[in-house]
């Protein structure tokens, strides 16, 4: 039995169907921005990727969203429908009247999603009007979409809240919105605040309660949550599992406030652990792929810790784990990070044993297995004092192989440094920082001497002077360039003379590899990564 994969809830839908609100829902996150092509090159990722419901955004609330409205229309998805998303008509007015409204049917949508009050609290505080026009509010604005051929998605805003208020007007407004034509009704966690046991208490309520009948078919009960209390995906786990088959969020848990339940999440959840299919296996292993994909759309940091798709979500640290996952993975791992397109990561760190530096050694392509137990102590033993002294090499793979052979005793240096000067000048208060970097090198029997400027800093400058010096004898180098450069200082105490770690990677157009310095000063720290860069690119070359 794979114990890694459970099976659903007795109660559940045999399929979830997603929907996906990241350009509404999302875009609304602080710091979150998509570009006009960019909202079209999600749409074609998510419909790539199997999701069904794609809410475009809020339609006459800005000109932004209808422009995608319109680029979308002449586009071809796969299986994907375009959502425009909006609002119930306002109270005392008539769809016809209502801008918003008339805004959903020039968006040219085959579906339109709207929310509605479902708390009576939010119809007396926020549309100041009586609770029988906020029923009528819904069940015309249905029925008028309805009867110009739109498919309809009703949200019912802060749903669980309005429940526990006064569970039969709540449930009064999901019955509106049945009889006027809703395709699919959403139970709004719209503050967040809703806890697993009550969210699946109360959809299995609302299931009862919508059960159909011969004179109003059930529509299919959503699930919309938002991660105020950090459980959006429990949330709506917990919703599916007793009964709603929509399952709404957003990609990488983007929205507002603390975000949204997040899709990336719920799709591997439900695939991986419930056995309820989102899409193909083939294509849930684009999973990370996609995610990354959209962190790069609106330039985010993808979040290293993110389940699933997390660069560290599959990373190993303590040596008993390492062993245990060499052995069986399913020992630490509850699902194959294949599965999602992700990969087995083992950190190196004072808390590594043999099995970490093993399997770092397999992984980089290194003979680990003919060490002898002597051989991997040393390793072991150097890597302990490295890490004692600040260094990391979770990110720093080529520093790690540089590491190892040179406490195997089995590391030639391609060259030796005589020194190294750096000068930074300004020349003017509006004149940028000019950095001027000298370097002596040896290579055998030969000296040489030269010079850089740069005016994107001194370990810009350093590391042009450096490949300057070698090129004559290394040719090879001149193809290597710094695609990333960070400093950590690591005991922030001393202020302006702490020790500081240095991790830069570098690339040949073809591979990318990471380094890693340490000193108090940072423009050695520097240097040290930079010529394991230069050290690793030869070795490559040399093997």
């Amino acid at each position: 039995m794979d114990t890694r994969k459970e099976t659903s809830g007795a109660g559940a839908p045999a399929k979830p169907v997603l929907y996906d609100a990241t350009l509404r829902d999302g875009a609304q996150a602080l710091g979150i921005t998509f570009s006009q092509a960019g909202k079209i090159r999600f749409a074609h990722l998510a419909d790539e990727f199997g999701i069904p419901w794609i809410e475009g955004g809020f339609a006459g609330s800005n000109e932004r969203d209808m422009q995608f409205f319109r680029d979308a229309a002449k586009e071809t998805f796969e299986q994907a429908k375009i959502v425009a998303f909006g609002a119930t008509r306002r109270a005392g007015s008539t769809c016809d009247a209502d801008e918003l409204v008339q805004a959903l049917l020039r968006a040219g949508t085959p579906a339109a999603a709207i929310y509605g009050k479902s708390w009576k609290l939010h119809v007396r505080e926020v549309l100041r009007t009586s609770e029988e026009e906020n029923l009528d509010m819904v069940s015309d604005t249905v029925r008028y979409l309805r009867g110009h051929g739109l498919e309809v998605v009703f949200d019912a805003e802060h749903f669980f809240d309005g429940y526990k208020d006064d569970p039969a007007y709540a449930l009064a407004v999901l019955r509106r919105a049945r009889e006027a034509g809703a395709s699919a009704i959403a139970l709004c966690d719209t503050n967040g605040g809703s806890l697993p046991h009550e969210i699946s208490a109360i959809v299995a309520d609302v299931a009862a309660a919508l059960a159909p009948s011969p004179d109003a078919p059930a529509p299919v009960l959503g699930i919309h949550a938002h991660n105020d209390c950090g459980l959006a995906v429990a949330n709506s786990l917990a919703a599916f599992r007793a009964g709603a088959a929509m399952v709404q969020g957003c990609m990488n848990g983007y929205g507002e406030r603390a975000g949204n339940a997040n899709l990336t999440t719920l799709a591997a959840a439900l695939q991986l652990k419930l056995g309820a299919p989102v899409t193909t296996p083939e294509k849930m292993a684009g999973l990370r792929a996609f995610s990354l994909a959209v962190d790069d759309l609106v330039n985010q940091r993808p979040d290293p810790r993110a389940p699933f798709v997390g660069e560290s979500a599959f990373s190993h640290k303590a040596g008993a784990h390492v062993s245990g996952v060499r052995r069986n993975p399913a020992t630490f791992e509850h699902v194959a990070p294949e599965a999602v397109g992700n990969e087995r990561h083992v950190v190196l760190s004072e808390l590594s044993g043999a099995s970490n530096v093993l399997y770092r050694l397999k992984q980089a392509g290194a003979a680990g297995a003919s060490l002898s137990r002597e051989e991997v102590r040393r390793v072991v033993e150097t890597l302990k004092a490295r890490e004692g002294e600040g260094y990391s090499f979770e990110s720093a793979d080529a520093s790690f192989r540089i590491l190892v052979r040179k406490a195997l005793d089995a590391h030639k240096p391609f060259f030796e440094l005589d020194g190294f000067r750096v000068i930074v000048e300004k020349r003017g208060s509006d004149e940028p920082c000019l950095s001027e970097a000298t370097v002596k090198i040896r290579v055998g029997d030969h000296s040489e001497i030269t010079a850089a400027e740069s005016v994107s800093g001194p370990v810009d400058a350093l590391d042009r002077a450096l490949r300057k010096a070698l090129s004559s004898f290394y040719p090879e180098i001149a193809k290597v360039v710094l695609t990333d450069f960070r400093v950590r200082i690591l005991d922030p105490k001393e202020a302006t003379g702490a020790t500081t770690r240095v991790l830069v990677e570098s690339s040949d157009g073809a591979a990318r590899w990471g380094t890693v310095g340490v000193s108090p000063n940072i423009i050695e720290a520097a240097w040290q990564a930079l010529i394991d860069s230069v050290e690793y690119k030869l070795l490559q070359e040399a093997e």
